[in-house]
């Protein structure tokens, strides 16, 4: 033995039974880790699932509401629970080298090979079409989005080359009025949460940079802060504005339902408001030019069908890092392409929830805010757009913002924007079907 070892010392010895021990150990360790990382997945996809459920506002209505959370719990716990099952099947047929086609029905052994062999039938006469069809529908639906894409694109740059532009049918001699009466009554809404870093500059540019009579526009600040010490600095900077003659009103709710949309609807039910002709809306983040008002309220004159006009936004920290780029880049096309050609050539758009200029009676006929999804915006455009109110797009008038710079704030704004239109098309999808509009 020590010659042969002497003669060829590459050869490796034969492998002992401790080493083969050892061997089996790691590949026991190594399908813990795997069973340990795929129950630790599935749990978290499960309580995501639970808690995106029970933070949803899926209904208008209260009684309602916890039946169908429970209904469609129920149905994705079952869906995670089989989906569990199916993946063990196949991870054990996979490790085994089980072939369908090379085994029959009298050569099945054990009761895991039988579930294997029933999952595979299963997912043959039912799994298989139900995916195709669906994979079809998805590719129907792209084709319809790349066409409506198209056609935008394909009007941006007819408006671009016809320089088409919203037209001012009135208001001319606004100037030259002394007593400021054909100024029509505006209210100033600054909806506002916990936004300690911005609230100073809000109130600032809202109530004091605005060119407009003095006596012709009301400020509402609407704190929702849960903050106190924060209340008491907003409601100091308001005192401050309101010694120095600006008709500003701090509001602040003690039970804050509804969040933003159940904000602005207590705002409106003030008896003030009854005063009012038009309402502009700006987030605490948001800093409109002075002359915001005088290039925004002049299209309601002479267009009394006019019940929206939106201006556009503009980011101070686009350039901040990657994310802000892609950001400002995806919104740019929403603006430039989508709302512009909407506006001109449909007379509707999505309201953006800030930065826009209602006619107060639009709203009121159109229902109000309400509080039934998370995009209150989208849901009160729809509805006045039913009932026959146009809107207006601004390209050119630009309202300075922020973009959200980091990944959390990020997800935190996307998944609102992407879940709330899922829960205003379930909502408004038998009034759009039932409407009269052309």
């Amino acid at each position: 033995m020590v010659l042969i070892q002497k003669l060829f010392p590459d050869k490796q010895k034969a492998t002992s039974p401790r080493q083969f021990t050892w061997v089996l150990l790691l590949k026991a360790y190594r399908a813990l880790t795997f069973l340990s990382w795929l129950s630790t997945g599935f749990r978290a996809v499960f309580v995501s699932v639970k808690k995106r459920i029970a933070l949803s506002e899926m209904s208008e209505d209260e009684e309602e509401e916890p039946k169908i959370k429970g209904k469609l719990y129920r149905l994705l716990r079952a869906f995670l629970a089989i989906s569990m099952v199916a993946l063990v099947i196949e991870v054990v047929a996979h490790f085994r080298k089980w072939n369908l086609n090379l085994i029959h029905p009298w050569e099945v052994q054990g009761l895991v090979q039988w579930s294997y062999m029933a999952w595979l039938s299963f997912r043959v006469d039912y799994v298989a079409p139900f995916v195709m069809m669906l994979s079809k529908f998805c590719i129907v639906l792209f084709m319809i989005q790349s066409v409506d894409r198209l056609v935008q694109c394909v009007g941006c740059f007819w408006i671009k080359c016809k320089k088409l532009k919203p037209v001012i049918e009135g208001f001319e001699a606004c100037e030259v009025d002394e007593d400021c009466s054909n100024f029509p009554m505006v209210l100033v809404q600054i909806p506002m949460c916990n936004e300690r870093e911005v609230y100073k500059q809000s109130i600032s540019a809202a109530a004091c940079q605005l060119d407009w009579p003095k006596n012709r526009f009301l400020v509402q600040v609407l704190d929702d802060s849960d903050d106190e010490d924060l209340q008491h600095l907003t409601r100091n900077e308001v005192l401050s504005w309101m010694q120095k003659g600006v008709n500003i009103i701090y509001r602040h709710r003690f039970i804050r339902t509804g969040y933003k949309a159940g904000n602005l609807k207590s705002a409106m039910a003030c008896d003030y408001v009854k005063d009012c002709e038009f309402v502009a809306i700006f987030d605490a983040d948001f800093q409109p030019n002075p002359d915001f008002l005088k290039q925004t309220v002049p299209y309601f004159k002479g267009n009394p069908e006019l019940g929206l006009v939106q201006a556009r936004w503009s980011f101070v920290n686009k350039d901040e890092n990657l994310l802000t780029r892609l950001q400002n880049i995806n919104l740019c096309f929403h603006f430039e392409v989508e709302q512009q050609v909407n506006g001109m050539f449909l007379n509707f758009f999505g309201f953006n929830g800030t930065a826009g200029v209602w006619r107060i009676k639009a709203l009121e006929e159109s229902g109000g805010w309400l509080e039934r999804t998370t995009v209150e915006d989208m849901d009160i455009a729809v509805r006045a757009h039913l009932n026959g109110w146009k809107f207006i797009f601004l390209n050119d008038v630009r309202v300075l913002c922020e973009l959200p710079e980091s990944y959390e704030a990020y997800k935190k704004q996307q998944h609102r924007w992407h879940s709330g239109p899922m829960q205003l098309f379930r909502l408004c999808l038998p009034a759009i079907l039932t409407s009269k509009m052309s």
